[in-house]
């Protein structure tokens, strides 16, 4: 279990960083600074290591017997396959099509996603990390 719990915190500190890009990148495409074919190309790619990133350490709980980290992460894990089922039909991996994004309903949804998701990953740091410091007290104790 402690062993998850260290991957689990270094992959949601990267996770941290992909949603502080993604808030940043609509930010961006919202006040008009970047062009959406280029955010896009840049967002894209990062789209799925999230989805990957986050259900490697999911993975790694079930194994683990985590019960309740698992139930924690069950509605972004659900939210994210759902998302990926429902994708726009482009050409490459990704979630975001520049011929849409521009449109100030999706873009306000995806920014708020961010938001949410970057929260997510905040609280779920600070238990990651709880959950490794009692899982090693136990192991010593």
């Amino acid at each position: 279990a402690a062993f998850t719990y260290i991957v689990a915190l270094i992959s949601d500190a990267f996770l941290i960083f992909f949603a502080i890009f993604h808030i940043i990148a609509f930010d961006e495409l919202k006040t008009d600074y970047k062009n959406p074919i280029d955010q896009c190309a840049s967002l894209n790619p990062l789209v799925l290591p999230e989805y990957i990133l986050h259900g490697l350490f999911n993975f790694l709980f079930l194994l683990a017997g985590e019960w309740f980290s698992i139930a924690l992460n069950a509605p972004l894990m659900a939210y994210h396959i759902n998302r990926h089922m429902l994708r726009p039909i482009m050409s490459g991996p990704g979630l975001y099509d520049p011929t849409s994004i521009m449109n100030a309903d999706t873009l306000n949804k995806c920014q708020r996603e961010g938001w949410v998701k970057l929260a997510f990953y905040l609280l779920s740091f600070f238990y990651y990390l709880y959950g490794m410091i009692y899982s090693l007290i136990t192991i010593t104790a």
